[in-house]
């Protein structure tokens, strides 16, 4: 396994760590007494694991360790620590109102499943599947991940329906991207037959 696989691989395991920070976290807030150094501890290992994206990557590029399993794992780890933030700030309440709504989770794990069995169906017809990025994906990823920061961190005193907007216009925006590469992808290997 590559250093940037066990980067990933680390990425991967710190989903539960934060999850776990975050039911304690949670928990402190319905007792009464928020302990903030859980929440600081919770914030600082997604931080750390989220750089640890670019760290692999870099890595990845850079010192030649590009491998199937680093190119499975990568994405993977990503998507884990993205979901886990989303679903866990969701449930666990951060404070009065600082939470992500049900919906937007809903619409996320659609969204995801959706381009999950695009990618099962195309992979049934064509063996070959190049997953192709989408500018659209890119900064609905980000547009996420702000939301996360804003509902964690709690340092704007607006209500975190702002960047849930955001990243609403941006999550369904590019799961039609997605949905529109499908189809083509789909049109053109029927046109090969």
């Amino acid at each position: 396994m590559t250093l940037a696989s066990k980067i990933s691989v680390g990425r991967l395991l710190c989903a539960p760590v934060f999850a776990v920070l975050a039911i304690y976290y949670g928990e402190s807030i319905k007792a009464g007494q928020a302990n903030e150094t859980i929440r600081w501890w919770a914030v600082g290992v997604f931080i750390v694991a989220s750089l640890s994206d670019f760290v692999d990557g870099y890595i990845a590029r850079h010192f030649n360790q590009r491998s199937k399993f680093g190119a499975f794992i990568d994405p993977m780890a990503d998507k884990t620590l993205l979901l886990t933030g989303i679903v866990f700030l969701t449930f666990i309440p951060w404070g009065e109102g600082w939470h992500i709504p049900i919906w937007f989770t809903a619409l996320m794990i659609a969204r995801d499943i959706i381009i999950i069995v695009g990618i099962w169906i195309l992979h049934y017809f064509n063996s070959h599947v190049p997953i192709k990025p989408h500018w659209s994906g890119k900064v609905c990823t980000f547009t996420q991940m702000l939301l996360l920061g804003w509902v964690m961190l709690k340092v704007i005193p607006f209500s975190p329906i702002y960047p849930t907007i955001l990243a609403t216009i941006f999550t369904i925006w590019s799961g039609i991207e997605y949905f529109r590469q499908g189809l083509h992808m789909l049109n053109e290997h029927h046109q090969t037959e």
